[in-house]
């Protein structure tokens, strides 16, 4: 037999239940689901995820996390409008400026599965940079706006929006603070992110 194809895995005489723990340190070539493929390198990146079945348990681990962070509703800025269906009573909409507001609820356009990152525009942050908005966030999504990557997420924009492209389109992926300030990190914008992810598909 040949060693190389031996190596390989590509010719053997053992039974095929053999060969797959013989293979086992073989490079997977499958690719994981998108899904998890974004919450992988979001925790990665430092982010903090909360799966929610349904709105009551997306409202009950806002309220849970508020609590944690000892943030009121008075310090809690939305400047999402679509969040208003989500939250109806208008309860989380205490703070008016988000720039001195403890903490921003937001909703987001999409979720980028190939760096873990979230991509944001005026519809969420209006015309704010990210440096100036407060250091904690909480970002309500669903599952359905995983997209594979940033131009996917452009594409979707441009097909949702046709009529008036939003501006200040951005991503956010670093979610916490560099353990050294050097010149490469100046400016950072890392944020104490909190995401709630609602199933509906």
């Amino acid at each position: 037999m040949n060693l190389w194809k031996r190596l390989l895995g590509l010719e053997s005489n053992l039974p095929q239940d053999k060969l797959e723990e013989t293979s086992k340190y073989m490079p997977d070539t499958k690719e994981p689901p998108l899904d998890e493929k974004f919450i992988l390198l979001f925790k990665k990146n430092g982010g903090k995820f909360l799966y929610c079945l349904n709105t009551d348990e997306a409202r009950s681990n806002l309220e849970a996390i508020l609590e944690e962070q000892n943030i009121t509703a008075q310090r809690l800025a939305n400047t999402d409008n679509t969040l208003k269906e989500l939250f109806p009573n208008n309860q989380y909409a205490g703070a008016t400026n988000c720039q001195q507001a403890d903490c921003l609820l937001i909703g987001c356009e999409n979720l980028i599965a190939k760096d873990g990152s979230i991509l944001l525009s005026s519809h969420q942050i209006r015309e704010n940079k990210l440096m100036h908005l407060p250091k904690k966030m909480i970002v309500v999504a669903y599952t359905s706006q995983i997209v594979p990557d940033i131009s996917n997420g452009l594409q979707r924009i441009k097909n949702q929006c046709k009529n008036e492209i939003p501006s200040n389109i951005t991503t956010i992926k670093q979610f916490k603070e560099p353990k050294e300030n050097d010149f490469l990190t100046y400016g950072s914008s890392a944020k104490n992110l909190y995401l709630l992810l609602l199933e509906d598909y």
